[in-house]
C-alpha cells in the first residue's frame, strides 16, 4: 500500500470516527428526527461536492456518465446514502455511540458475502477468519 493510499484511508477513518461523535452530540441537544438530520447532512454533502467538483475541474467527467452508471450509483445512494444512513442515525439517536458505531462498521461482512455469491470473488482462508473475527466482535460489543 502506498503512503498516499494509507494517508487517504487514515483521513477517512478520522472523518468517519469524528462524524458519529458530532451526530450523537447533536441528538443529545435536540429532538430532531433522524430523517431531518439525514436531509441536513445530505444537503451539506451536496454543497461540498459541488465546490470540490468545480474546484478540481471534474465537470467534464459529468458528460461521460452512462445510464448504467446512473442506475448503479442511484441504487448505491439509496442503499447506503438513504436507507443505511437513516437506520444508522436512528440507532445512534436511541443507542450508545460506543455500541452503535462498531456494530454498524461490520458492513464489510455483508460486502464480503455478497461479493462471493454475486460477484464470484474468491473467499480465502484469511477472509473466512476475518469474517469469524467480525462476528465475534459483534457478540462482544452487544
Amino acid at each position: 500500500m502506498s503512503y498516499q493510499v494509507l494517508g487517504l484511508v487514515m483521513l477517512s477513518v478520522f472523518f468517519w470516527g469524528l462524524a458519529p461523535v458530532v451526530e450523537k452530540f447533536a441528538f443529545s441537544q435536540t429532538n430532531i428526527d433522524p430523517l431531518i438530520a439525514l436531509t441536513i447532512r445530505g444537503v451539506a454533502a451536496m454543497l461540498g461536492l459541488g465546490v470540490i467538483i468545480l474546484g478540481m475541474g471534474k465537470t467534464q467527467n459529468l458528460f461521460e456518465i452512462t445510464t448504467k452508471d446512473v442506475f448503479c450509483f442511484t441504487l448505491s445512494g439509496l442503499f447506503a446514502g438513504l436507507l443505511g444512513t437513516w437506520t444508522y442515525l436512528s440507532a445512534l439517536k436511541l443507542g450508545e455511540a460506543s455500541q452503535v458505531v462498531p456494530i454498524s462498521a461490520t458492513y464489510p461482512l455483508i460486502t464480503a458475502l455478497l461479493s462471493f455469491f454475486v460477484l464470484n470473488e474468491d473467499f480465502s482462508l484469511s477472509r473466512i477468519l476475518g469474517t469469524i473475527l467480525i462476528i465475534t466482535g459483534i457478540w462482544l460489543i452487544k
